[in-house]
């Protein structure tokens, strides 16, 4: 747990930093126009994203396959569209990556090994109702 507040506590200086960089190389007001503009289409790009990933769950589920690789595309999506709509230039290229199908492949095999290594570890624990 520490490491993680420290981890947020680096970013969050991170994200100041380029604030003020790219305030100085643009002017504010740009920044300010910037980090709303990438936050709408940010939120429309993983709107759009989750909506589709959720329907091919479906059809896959249909189908009587895992849906795995849609569950995994959606944990994408959905940290994708945090980061994006948190306020911020660092996040908000993370974000993009996460969201973008091409970029967020990238992802998919280090959150999938990820989780595993959690379950692994019992620190998620999963039971059948």
């Amino acid at each position: 747990m520490k490491i993680f507040l420290l981890i947020a506590f680096i970013l969050s200086a991170l994200e100041i930093g380029v604030f003020i960089w790219i305030g100085g190389w643009i002017g504010p007001w740009w920044v300010v126009g910037l980090v709303l503009l990438t936050g709408g289409v940010g939120f429309y790009l993983a709107k759009q994203q989750g909506i589709e990933t959720w329907n091919r769950a479906q059809v896959s589920m249909q189908r009587g396959e895992a849906p795995t690789s849609y569950i995994i595309d959606g944990i994408c999506i959905l940290i994708g569209a945090v980061l994006l709509v948190t306020p911020g230039f660092i996040s908000d290229i993370v974000g993009f990556l996460l969201v973008i199908p091409m970029t967020r492949k990238l992802f998919n095999q280090r959150i999938e090994k990820f989780i595993k290594y959690l379950f692994n570890k019992r620190t998620i624990i999963y039971r059948r109702w």
